[in-house]
Order: C-alpha cells, then structure tokens, then sequence
C-alpha cells in the first residue's frame, strides 16, 4: 500500500536551533494519525510544514508519491486552534464565503447539520461561545471535502458532550476515507481516535505505533490500589506475600499477573468495593517517555 503523505528527513532550523530535527513518517489514506508531545516539542511546526505553511531548511514531503502541487490545498482542510474570524459575519455568511473559495464543496445545509451549527447560523461571529466557534472552525475546515484534514487541538473549549460529539463526527469522517493528522493535549482523545501515533519531544520523533503497541513497549502491567482499611486488621497488608509500596493509608501493587495478585488479597478478605485496578493508558507512556515535569 503507498502511503497517502510522506515526511522525509525534515529539518527547520532558526538560528542554529533545530525546532523540527529529521523527522520521518508515512502516513496511510484512510487513518487518523496522532502528533503528541509536550508544550515546545516541535509539533506545530512540524505540522506547519506538512501544511505546507512553512518552508523546512532541509526534507521533503510527499503527497501521492510526489512533491505538493496546488492541487494539495484544495484537497486538504486544516482546523488551527486559534482563528481569528471577521466578527460582523454571521455564521451562515462565514460558511457561504468560504463555501466561495473551492471548486468541490459540501452543502451547506450538510455541513450544518454535521456540525451542529443549526441554532447559531444567524448569530454573527462575535456573539458565539467558544464551543460552537470550535463547531464553525471544523465545519470551515471540512467545506472543500478534504482528502486529507489537519486538526490541530480540536476540542479546546468543548464540553465533554461536545467533545464525544466531535469524535463521533472524525469517526464517521474516517469510515468515509478521510485521513486525519490530530494533535491533541487530550491523551483519551488520542487514544480513542488514533490509528497510530508518533511522540515527539525537543524536535524529535521518539517513537511511533498504535495505541497498543506504545503500552505494552513503554509500560509495566498493571497497578492495583488497595486502602489498608480495607484490610479486616491494619496489619494484614504487611505480609500479604506480594511486593508493594504503602503511600500514606494506601498500599499499591504493580503487577503483570492481576488474578495472581487477587488470589493472595482474597486469602486475606480484603474488602474489594474501594480497591481501584489502574491499566495502563496513553497518558502513562506519554509521561513515562516525556517526563512529569511541566513544560512552560
């Protein structure tokens, strides 16, 4: 199968500081594709680049098998996260000038109803919440009928009803063929979208795969939490015959083998109704690769 996009070596450097630092990845039509990393890793301009925004210093990017023609913006849709949109405008009118600018559209009255944009149509720009500008900027993003959609922080400022809604949208999108490239501070999100997904961090791809590849490469089984009262004596958690690490009135086990673990706690009556079982998620490697610490 011959990849929809194609990132080969790229290079951006500003000064002598390598913000993007020979990137490469392939991406298959049909997929959503997450871009993760923490704040200044060097994902917004790398997609930049992808975009064809920016000019890399060194690299090529490939749509088709071949360098982008003019062709490529009128068969992708790009959703930034921050937009500035002309305020007088109402919704309607935003959806109608943009409609104007390609050959192959949506209907508009199809988009609105994808969207959800029904009830705000007549407002104009600047009297809407955030959520439903987010709405109006998929919706932007989605007019031409893109190949190929570049959605960058997405649900910022959604609730989590308009967040699942969204989802539902991309989904459907992605079973109608639709490649989507997502960048996202949202690990659900990721994880529940994504077909594959490479984690950059100070300008460099530090792995790439699906979602279960990533946890059982980058993770260690799972963590069982137990509240010593749960316990019938306080003391009973001290020989339970399995390793642990006791925080404050909490003992937590990791462990790759559960029904092992559980045997032993049963053998000591442990009430389970507070006992949590944490399996490991996204957000785990995500912060086992790039770290707790914040990023400013």
């Amino acid at each position: 199968m011959n990849a929809l996009l194609e990132v080969k070596n790229i290079v951006k450097k500003y000064n002598k500081i390598a913000a993007v630092n020979k990137i490469s990845f392939s991406i298959y039509e049909g997929i959503c594709f997450g871009l993760l990393g923490p704040n200044g890793a060097g994902k917004t301009t790398a997609i930049e680049i992808i975009e064809n925004i920016i000019i890399p210093s060194s690299g090529t990017v490939l749509y088709k098998g071949k360098p982008r023609s003019s062709s490529f913006r009128e068969e992708i849709g790009i959703k930034f996260q921050h937009t500035v949109l002309l305020s007088f405008l109402t919704v309607l009118e935003t959806l109608k000038t943009f409609k104007g600018l390609y050959h192959n559209t949506y209907d508009i009255e199809e988009l609105v109803d994808m969207c959800c944009l029904n009830s705000i149509l007549y407002q104009q720009n600047s009297k809407i919440s955030g959520g439903q500008k987010q709405r109006l900027l998929l919706a932007i993003a989605l007019i031409n009928k893109p190949k190929l959609l570049f959605l960058d922080e997405p649900s910022t400022e959604l609730d989590p009803q308009a967040r699942h809604n969204l989802w539902d949208i991309l989904l459907n999108l992605k079973k109608q063929g639709t490649t989507i490239i997502l960048t996202t501070h949202y690990m659900e999100e990721a994880q529940y979208l994504c077909d594959e997904i490479a984690i950059m961090d100070h300008g460099s791809i530090i792995t790439i795969g699906t979602v279960d590849e990533l946890i059982t490469k980058y993770c260690d089984g799972c963590k069982i939490i137990v509240p010593i009262d749960s316990f019938n004596n306080a003391s009973d958690y001290m020989d339970i015959g399995i390793e642990y690490t006791k925080n404050k009135d909490k003992i937590q086990i990791q462990t790759n083998d559960i029904n092992y673990c559980l045997k032993k706690l049963l053998a000591k009556n442990v009430n389970f109704s507070k006992m949590v079982i944490h399996k490991p998620d996204l957000e785990d490697v995500f912060l086992n690769l790039t770290g707790h610490a914040l990023r400013t």
